[in-house]
């Protein structure tokens, strides 16, 4: 008896989402908690399990199409593998024909099927290019092919001239290429809540720089011994962490949110961590950072990026947050203005560490410094105190001690 499998229940804050990639086609053995497809919303990609050892007997949505919550996107049977009798029609109809047909036949239909079974961008470049999914070789999860697979195959260089025949339209001789490929539903969701909050919000960001040699010294004299006591590389983000929730503590107008016409202050500190992914950039928060330590803050982030980089975050891990710290040092940036993650009213931005000359007691220093940015909604933070709460992390990073200390 075919048992039905069905979208997660979203949470109130995700309307639906889409079915990404199949991992098991009809037919196919599967064990259970094996994962058979990933449904990708406004924030995560969620995966869906077998139930228990056996095998799809239906595919009710395609990979595309929109789903609702609890949805019934497949039928699912125990045991062994169904008999052809029992597969979709789609299936189905392909091996009847196939059986009908000579080998030449048959080998254009699998081929068929094996385009069909592709996600859909990935249908769409190979028809424009004409390349067969057969002659490429697929990188993705389960040997899937991928978009990536596909123009890496059209830049290899051929043992034989292609014919004019069969040779795609956008390889011509002079011809600028172009390629269209649509947004997921992540990178839609950031483009709106970016575009509301410049447009929503009274953003207005003040800049600062940082001495980055008293916690660059530290984390070299104590760097090993902190690895090897806490299973944890010390980097320089959980300085910040700590930094910035000591200056919430001060200022708590810079941890407040508003709703409507009210404000929300609030009595914990969770900061937001930005981190860029494949499919966009996502915030996993830490939780009630003024409790943890330095080593479990370093272990949480070190988490989060893990987990992002396989897309594997919750949308538990993802909501809330009363702040966001945000490093475009990791990719070079030496200066920008970080957008408001809303509906909080406040965000640093850290920057790349360079070297520049400093004067120091009357006398030209080469130091490691840091421009630092702070994005406010200034309609809840006034202008002293968005300075006040940066000079404070400015202070705090400088001189660790009194971090460490409380002091």
């Amino acid at each position: 008896m075919a048992t039905e499998i069905k979208a997660p229940v979203f949470p109130e804050s995700v309307a639906d989402g889409t079915i990404a990639t199949w991992h098991k086609q009809v037919g196919e053995t599967v064990s259970r908690d094996e994962v058979i497809c990933d449904i990708e919303t406004d924030k995560v990609v969620l995966e869906v399990v077998a139930p228990a050892d056996g095998s799809l007997v239906l595919i009710a949505k395609n990979e595309g199409d929109t789903v609702l919550s609890n949805e019934v996107i497949a039928q699912f049977e125990e045991g062994s593998a169904p008999a052809v009798s029992t597969q979709s029609s789609e299936v189905k109809e392909s091996v009847e024909v196939a059986s009908s047909k000579t080998e030449a036949g048959a080998s254009a239909i699998v081929e068929r099927e094996q385009v069909q079974h592709q996600a859909p961008s990935v249908r769409k470049v190979l028809t424009e290019t004409g390349i067969s999914a057969e002659e490429v070789q697929g990188t993705g999860r389960g040997g899937r092919i991928t978009k990536e697979d596909v123009v890496n195959h059209q830049s290899k260089p051929t043992s034989a001239p292609v014919s004019p025949q069969v040779a795609p339209l956008s390889m011509a001789v002079g011809e600028r290429i172009e390629k269209r490929v649509p947004m997921t539903r992540l990178r839609k969701r950031v483009a709106e809540r970016l575009l509301s909050a410049t447009q929503e919000t009274a953003m207005l960001t003040t800049f600062n720089e940082v001495n980055m040699k008293p916690i660059m010294d530290m984390r070299q004299q104590y760097k090993d011994l902190f690895e090897k006591r806490h299973g944890a590389r010390l980097g320089f983000m959980s300085f910040f962490v700590k930094a910035v929730t000591e200056a919430l503590k001060r200022y708590p107008a810079v941890n407040a949110s508003i709703d409507g016409d009210d404000i929300v202050y609030h009595g914990y500190y969770d900061i937001g961590v930005a981190v860029s992914s494949e499919r966009g950039l996502v915030v996993p928060v830490l939780r009630d950072t003024d409790r943890l330590s330095y080593a479990e803050v370093e272990a949480g982030i070190r988490g989060y990026a893990e987990k992002a980089r396989d897309g594997k975050l919750s949308i538990e891990e993802m909501s809330g947050g009363t702040f966001t710290i945000t490093n475009g040092g990791t990719f070079g940036s030496l200066l920008s203005t970080p957008i408001l993650n809303q509906p909080q009213t406040g965000i640093l931005g850290m920057h790349k560490i360079q070297e520049r000359p400093m004067a120091v007691n009357g006398e030209v220093v080469i130091l490691p410094m840091m421009y630092l940015a702070l994005s406010y909604d200034h309609r809840m933070i006034d202008g002293k105190e968005a300075v006040g709460f940066l000079v404070t992390v400015k202070e705090l990073l400088e001189e660790p001690a009194k971090l460490i200390l409380d002091l």
